[in-house]
């Protein structure tokens, strides 16, 4: 399957059957660079990725990172098999099945995790820099002709722009072993409490990364003030406060509206979000609501 064609449930349950899976039965958790399944029974969870060699080494990259959280004690999604199968091109992952959510992630729980994250020193092996502008290429180059060329054309020019800018930060804090995609929804709280999901752009950057996620998602996607309050309450910093949190927000903003174009292809809601994005972008509305996708 080629990715121009669209990364549908359909053809990721392909997949998944060629790697021994029993399909029917499987469960959809998510779509997005990755569908997540969950089989019949109490098995591993499967993680199907795109046809692509840099997913491919960026699940190889979520397994080392696994193993060395559970071995440093930090609460994370933990792996059912140490290796990553390609199955025609495409990065199949096994993880151990979480328990039942018992609750809903609130911002608070994520930022006890980041807390216990940025307290870590430096992984045993290499991690990489959070290249959070590297994939709008990709993601463009998939959208093919689904997007007008003249979003695509700006798009790509903000890139280089906050990328000059972003070269030129100074944090305020040490910088580090991030997350890098420090969302609520990489967050499962279980029984036994709040744990990280999605750990495959576990970078070593700027910490403050991780923290202006929740500040853009206070403004673009919803989350109460108090929420928002309660985050930096329970980090112990609120990243506005920096004068460099503008550059990795507009950064941000630029990447989340690039990825939505990877689904335009044959999804006209994905279509609209993207539309939308573009449109409060250019027209500088920093508060114009966007919708997860």
């Amino acid at each position: 399957m080629s990715d121009n064609q669209g990364f549908t449930e359909a053809a990721a349950r392909a997949v998944l059957a060629a790697a021994g899976e029993d399909e029917a039965g499987a469960r959809l958790l998510s779509l997005g660079e990755n569908a997540v399944f969950a089989p019949d029974g109490d098995g591993p969870v499967v993680r199907v990725g795109r046809a692509s060699g840099e997913l491919a080494a960026r699940a190889e990259h979520e397994l080392r990172v696994a193993v060395w959280l559970e071995a440093r004690g930090v609460p994370a999604v933990r792996p059912a098999s140490h290796t990553v199968a390609l199955v025609d091109g495409h990065p199949v992952t096994r993880w151990q099945r979480l328990p039942d959510a018992v609750r809903k992630t609130e911002p608070a729980d994520l930022a006890g995790l980041l807390r216990q994250v940025h307290a870590l020193g430096p992984a045993p092996f290499p991690l990489p820099r959070r290249e959070l502008l590297g994939g709008i290429e990709r993601w463009l180059r998939l959208a093919g002709d689904a997007v007008p060329p003249e979003d695509a054309a700006y798009l790509r020019a903000r890139r280089d722009d906050f990328a000059a800018a972003a070269a030129e930060l100074k944090p305020v804090l040490e910088p580090g072993p991030i997350h890098g995609d420090a969302l609520p929804r990489n967050v499962h709280v279980g029984p036994d409490g709040p744990f990280l999901v999605d750990l495959e752009t576990f970078s070593d950057d700027l910490r403050e990364h991780d923290l202006v996620v929740m500040a853009l998602s206070h403004d673009r996607y919803g989350v109460p003030e108090a929420a928002y309050d309660a985050f930096t309450g329970t980090y112990g910093w609120d990243v506005r406060e920096w004068e460099g949190c503008a550059v990795l927000r507009g950064a941000r903003e630029t990447a989340s509206c690039a990825w939505v174009s990877q689904h335009a292809p044959g999804n006209p809601a994905a279509r609209r979000e993207f539309a939308r994005r573009v449109a409060s972008l250019r027209e500088g509305e920093r508060r114009v609501r966007w919708y997860p996708f």
